[in-house]
């Protein structure tokens, strides 16, 4: 079942999907839509598929999806997922709402699997229930209920990821620090492949950055660039047709040459024969 609610004047989306057998299987579901998601696995541990690497999705996790990801679920048909565009409720613009960017989205890990306590997973199915009986209703201001539904059901997931993934003791000017390190990536990281610049940016220094890295992941910043680099070339090596010289200077590097050799050094392969394995296996 798929219901969906868009707003032509806006292009507006917003879609709850409810255990669709065919929902992400192609291998090109997520990204050309530009959809934000949130997958919830009710049901069973499956694995699910996320730009080709595989992961254990456990009984009751919600997974958050972004816009650039590409994914696949072993059962589908065990999934809810809520999508949305930038269009009907940005993430980043309404930031001071939901608090999730640079650590749902945009952040260091590309699969957070977050685990409901009790609690949680009962607010979750107290609000699927809502957004179904919003979805068919034909009241005025839907839009307006729908984004105040979907407000809750972040901030519920931030808070349960925080309490999953913070340590208690994490200082909340130290995390709001972490999460404009993370999106500054995000905007830059095309072009801007050094530490020094984002602690500029935040008015640090390169030290102080990795020392509150250091408090919340076993990543260093400059990790964090160069996994954004490197996730961001697969995607172009397995999604796109672009020659290794295209794909070497839209992500920041004038010389292709320079660009194999960093990317093989973070990743152990050459990347034309990344390109080559992925079509032999399609």
């Amino acid at each position: 079942m798929i219901k969906e609610y868009h707003q032509h004047k806006v292009n507006s989306n917003f879609l709850l999907v409810i255990n669709e057998s065919d929902f992400g299987k192609a291998r090109s579901t997520a990204g050309k839509d530009k959809f934000y998601t949130f997958a919830w696995n009710n049901g069973p541990k499956q694995k699910v598929m996320l730009d080709e690497l595989t992961y254990d999705f456990p009984a009751n996790a919600v997974l958050p999806i972004m816009m650039s990801q590409h994914f696949r679920f072993e059962k589908p048909q065990q999934i809810v997922a809520w999508q949305f565009n930038r269009e009907f409720y940005c993430v980043v613009n309404h930031d001071a709402e939901v608090g999730c960017v640079g650590f749902l989205f945009y952040g260091v890990s590309a699969s957070m699997f977050i685990l409901p306590d009790a609690e949680s997973l009962n607010e979750l199915k107290l609000l699927l229930n809502n957004f179904q009986k919003e979805f068919e209703s034909d009241e005025w201001n839907k839009d307006s209920m729908l984004r105040t539904l979907l407000v809750r059901f972040i901030i519920i997931l931030t808070r349960q990821a925080r309490k999953q993934y913070l340590n208690v003791d994490f200082k909340e000017d130290r995390f709001s620090l972490l999460r404009q390190f993370n999106l500054l990536v995000e905007i830059n990281y095309k072009k801007q492949h050094g530490v020094q610049f984002y602690a500029d940016k935040l008015f640090k220094s390169p030290k102080t950055i990795s020392n509150i890295f250091a408090q919340f992941s076993d990543k260093s910043p400059q990790q964090i660039i160069h996994e954004r680099i490197v996730s961001e070339a697969k995607r172009l090596l397995y999604y796109s047709d672009k020659s290794m010289k295209e794909i070497a200077k839209y992500l920041g590097f004038d010389d292709p040459a320079h660009f194999s050799k960093f990317f093989k050094n973070q990743t152990g392969e050459n990347p034309t024969e990344v390109r080559k394995k992925w079509q032999k296996g399609k």
